[in-house]
């Protein structure tokens, strides 16, 4: 009987040893979930936040867009040119997509108020020249009148 309770004391503690190991392995992984989660955490709260400021971009732009169409509006009634515009704009999806349309479109702005400079400053030499002539041709009149 002796040796029955010396093996079972001993089997209990192995089992006790194996509890207590198991339990060391437990609070490990317990520890390694936990960190994990932080981390799982952490990151989805940073690509909502960064969402969130995709989509607040987008909605500024969009607003200065809608913004700057609405100008045009005033100035620029025809029904199917908007229309056309408006389509473009209800297609852009990204905040990428949005950015280099604007890039496009300030470019193409900037061209057209260099043209429109150029035509001015063509328009005002064509004034000067016309006006002299015009003066040119008064005094050649002005002359051949008083000659007669």
């Amino acid at each position: 009987m002796t040796q029955e309770i010396t093996e079972w004391l001993a089997e209990i503690q192995v089992l006790q040893q194996q509890v207590t190991e198991l339990q060391k392995e437990r609070d490990a992984a317990w520890e390694s979930a936990e960190k994990w989660r932080l981390l799982y955490n952490t990151e989805a709260e940073q690509r909502r936040r960064d969402a969130q400021l995709s989509q607040q971009a987008i909605a500024s732009l969009k607003a200065e867009i809608n913004r700057l169409q609405g100008i045009e509006q005033r100035q620029f009634q025809d029904g199917a040119a908007l229309a056309a515009i408006e389509k473009q704009v209800a297609q852009i999806t990204s905040v990428e997509e949005l950015k280099a349309k604007l890039i496009a479109t300030l470019k193409e702005r900037d061209r057209l108020q260099q043209a429109l400079k150029a035509e001015q400053d063509d328009h005002a030499q064509t004034r000067r020249n016309l006006t002299t002539a015009l003066g040119d041709a008064i005094d050649s009149l002005a002359r051949q009148h008083s000659q007669q």
